[in-house]
């Protein structure tokens, strides 16, 4: 059997494995939903927290087969800082489908459970849509620049969208997850979309913006998270073997000020000054990766990669 094709077996088998998991632990969302729906738009905390346990179970669940079935390897440095009852801005580069995975391990019982900004389709998915839905994930309908322009009694809509998906939030502790990037660079899409930088795409200050504003003061600290993978471009297929020799993940805690809660729509200086704020994140970040591939393509190993090393 060729390496090529017992890579994808072995992927097939664990992505089997997580699917019967979430299938287990769909059943028991599908007993509560009743209760959801009889409380629906209300601030439900017990029956929130009962969700987040189940949620969790699936993600301990789903990091053993990880960890011990598809054998991926990884480095995270995690501040101590970082507590369950705490509510924050989780943001990220974004390369594969395996950072979600990677999120989820990361962070599981150590901050508060993880919510994604979804795409409204999304609720349709069997099973799981229904699941992140029971989770309070946020369902964001966004609209195109060509569409508000021929219909522009839609603008700010989607704000709305995100401060309703929200509002629950602020009852309880919650880690919001933000892709400033806004989709996966992957198989050159940086260079295609004539980003600035070497390792990131451009990315975009509005979701950002958004979550911050939505949540009215209540986050208080961002976690940027710089993900950097040893293979230059990792697929799923690729994770879910355990063929990914290095995965190094840093987490960067930043305190949120008060100029960081604007209105992104109506304040073009603070547009602007957010938009800087975030590029110049991703400098940083990009410089960081670069200097790690550098470190990898000489030792190949993290653990030699000394801080020093990665400053100059």
């Amino acid at each position: 059997m060729s390496g090529s094709m017992y890579k994808k077996l072995k992927a097939g088998f664990v992505f089997s494995l997580i699917i019967l998991n979430t299938l287990y632990i769909g059943v028991i969302f599908f007993a509560l939903m009743p209760f959801k729906l009889i409380l629906w738009g209300k601030p439900e905390l017990f029956l929130s927290r009962v969700f987040n346990f189940v949620g969790t179970v699936w993600i301990s669940a789903n990091n053993f087969i990880l960890d011990k079935i598809a054998g991926v390897r990884f480095k995270a440095d995690i501040p101590d800082s970082i507590k369950k009852r705490g509510w924050y801005l989780v943001i990220s580069n974004h390369q594969t489908w395996a950072d979600i995975f990677l999120l989820q391990r990361i962070f599981n019982k150590k901050a508060p459970f993880l919510k994604f900004f979804l795409k409204k389709q999304l609720i349709y998915v069997p099973v799981i849509g229904l699941a992140w839905w029971a989770l309070d994930f946020p369902f964001m309908k966004r609209f195109s620049k060509q569409y508000l322009e021929k219909n522009p009694h839609m603008k700010g809509k989607d704000l709305e969208t995100t401060i309703k998906a929200c509002e629950k939030f602020a009852f309880r502790p919650v880690a919001v997850m933000n892709f400033p990037e806004g989709t996966r660079n992957r198989n050159g899409k940086a260079q295609k979309m004539n980003s600035p930088f070497e390792k990131l795409i451009r990315p975009k200050a509005g979701g950002f913006s958004f979550v911050l504003e939505a949540m009215n003061g209540k986050i208080d600290k961002i976690l940027d998270v710089t993900i950097h993978y040893s293979s230059k471009s990792p697929s799923l297929i690729d994770f879910l073997s355990g063929s990914i020799e290095n995965i190094n993940i840093d987490v960067e805690v930043i305190e949120v000020e008060d100029w960081m809660v604007g209105s992104y729509l109506e304040d073009p200086v603070y547009r602007e000054k957010i938009q800087e704020f975030i590029n110049k994140l991703w400098e940083e970040k990009d410089l960081r990766l670069i200097r790690l591939s550098k470190c990898m393509e000489k030792d190949f190993d993290y653990s030699k990669c000394g801080i020093e090393e990665l400053e100059n």
